[in-house]
């Protein structure tokens, strides 16, 4: 089952990106700490890297 949850780009960061270097993560990492729900996830079809926002919805 596929998750149907509005999402938001927040970001985006090219796939080929230095060696050891993660910038959608710390990226990421940084909107967490200030409480938005960020999650970083491959967008194949353009080779970057997306950090997202889900929106909770409401049943």
């Amino acid at each position: 089952m596929l998750d149907q949850s509005p999402r938001t780009v927040l970001e985006r960061f090219p796939a080929g990106g230095p060696r050891g270097s993660w910038p959608a993560d710390e990226y990421a990492a940084r909107q967490q700490a200030q409480g938005i729900p960020a999650r970083v996830v491959m967008d194949l079809h353009s080779d970057s890297f997306l950090v997202i926002a889900v929106t909770p919805t409401q049943d």
